[in-house]
């Protein structure tokens, strides 16, 4: 009687072979037991090749498909977790790299719509390297193409087909220049995908690197562009947070003094920086009759453009009101305080008014629920004992006393909004003693200029850079160096 050879797996399959996965075992033995031939029938010869066994291919396709979908599922999430857009163009470029068998790549950030921002990422290439990219004609090269390339006039929502050069050297239609770079930069091929989807629109075009001739496979062509439209449309959510939170930027900064008055006596700085979501922090100076000045800091509630708007309304009411009774600070804080009440009762704010005479290097001032002002010197390091008061609008008639203080030659008094002690993130007494600290370790060297001293406490406060915000709070400071 004769038996069958073992049935197993071929040995070259078409499907590419993906790592196993859990709980999925591609390999299924053939059965133990043959079927004798019928009486007077020789038996069957043994195949020439292996016949795998029923639904082991499918189980094989099977378990490469759930790969790819836990591989792009792991990539999404990574790349979900950005949120700004040089960050997300750099994980998406390391990411397509893996995808497509690439080692070094560029990613290109150029809204069809023209209004910016523009950037580009490379990946395992240097600034130069990047630089010599760029000389190779715009017309010509993969990458160019997709940002310059014009839509179809009949499917203008038709997004490119991605560009692949299988081997630079023997690629029909090539500039000059573009071999040339390719043998300078040491790569062989490259492939090149729009990031771009019918409804984002184009926003730029990501190009891999090969060393030696190679294109992506079918396989791979499939996976990076799924992930390159789920890139694109979230390259498109931080596209639109970035133009707003600049345009807000820019708001605040056109309510906001355009420069500092030069008063004798005294030296001014000031630093602002909005938050993501746009605040109503605001600063001023402003030069008063027979040489003396007002300076203000001051918060209001919310955030957004209606934040924005209430603050320019605020900061130009308080100019009126210094301008007509500077030298008392308590009724140039009562008229803004009523203004608030009667125009915007749903709305708080804070503020600090002080009227300074640099000439005898003496300062009055007061506070509606604001931070207490911080003096910097050689000699002393102090915050000015302020009386505690409610902000603007929160009682039905505000008030509080004045205080009067008179720095010496060559101090500076630090105005600023909580902002600057949020954005620590610590508890408010501890972002105080941080904020003292940062203002008595002011090289000596740096007490001289107001900026250098405001520079120093930002650096100190705020480590990691001003970018980085807490609740979205806009930091405001201002200096005043007394001679």
């Amino acid at each position: 009687m004769a038996s069958n050879a073992p049935v197993g797996k071929p040995t070259d399959m078409s499907a590419p072979q993906m790592p196993k996965v859990a709980g999925i075992d591609s390999t299924v033995p053939g059965s133990p037991h043959t079927t004798p031939p019928l009486p007077g029938v020789p038996a069957a010869a043994p195949p020439s090749d292996p016949v795998p066994p029923p639904g082991a291919l499918i189980q094989d396709r099977l378990a490469a498909w759930v790969s790819d979908l836990t591989t792009l599922h792991e990539l999404t999430e990574r790349l979900i977790r950005t949120s700004s857009l040089d960050e997300a163009l750099r994980e998406a470029l390391g990411a397509g790299a893996a995808l497509v068998g690439a080692r070094r790549g560029m990613a290109v950030l150029e809204p069809a719509d023209g209004l910016g921002p523009a950037s580009i990422i490379g990946l395992g290439l240097a600034h130069s390297d990047l630089g010599t990219i760029e000389t190779v004609p715009r017309g010509t090269s993969s990458y160019g193409r997709l940002l310059d390339g014009l839509p179809d006039p009949l499917h203008p929502e038709r997004v490119p087909d991605p560009i692949a050069i299988r081997d630079v050297r023997t690629e029909e239609g090539l500039d000059p220049r573009h071999r040339e770079v390719a043998a300078r930069l040491g790569y062989a091929a490259s492939y090149a995908l729009p990031l771009a989807t019918e409804e984002a629109g184009r926003l730029g075009a990501a190009v891999w690197l090969y060393d030696e001739p190679a294109e992506p496979t079918d396989r791979q062509r499939h996976l990076i562009g799924l992930y390159g439209r789920f890139a694109t449309e979230h390259l498109a959510r931080l596209l639109q947070v970035e133009r707003a939170r600049v345009r807000v930027a820019t708001i605040a900064e056109e309510l906001l003094p355009s420069r500092l008055p030069r008063v004798p006596g005294v030296q001014l700085a000031a630093r602002h920086r909005t938050g993501p979501r746009g605040g109503g922090d605001w600063y001023d100076a402003l030069p008063l009759p027979e040489g003396t000045l007002g300076l203000a800091v001051g918060s209001v509630s919310g955030t957004g453009p209606s934040a924005l708007a209430a603050m320019g309304r605020l900061r130009a009411s308080l100019r009126a009101y210094a301008v007509m009774e500077g030298e008392d600070p308590v009724a140039v804080l009562s008229d803004l305080e009523l203004l608030l009440r009667l125009t915007e009762p749903a709305r708080s704010a804070t503020a600090l008014f002080a009227y300074a005479e640099p000439a005898r290097r003496r300062i009055v001032l007061a506070g509606a629920g604001h931070a207490p002002p911080l003096v910097v010197g050689e000699r002393r390091t102090e915050y000015v004992e302020t009386s505690l008061s409610a902000p603007l609008g929160m009682l039905s008639c505000w008030e509080a006393p004045s205080v009067e203080l008179s720095p010496a030659p060559g101090e500076t008094v630090l105005l600023y909004t909580d902002g600057l002690l949020r954005r620590t993130g610590d508890a408010m007494d501890r972002a105080f003693a941080r904020l003292h600290a940062a203002a008595a370790s002011v090289p000596k060297a740096d007490r001289g200029d107001p900026g250098a001293v405001a520079d120093h406490v930002l650096r100190t406060m705020l480590p990691e850079g001003l970018d980085t915000a807490v609740d979205g709070e806009d930091v405001v400071l201002l200096a005043a160096r007394f001679e």
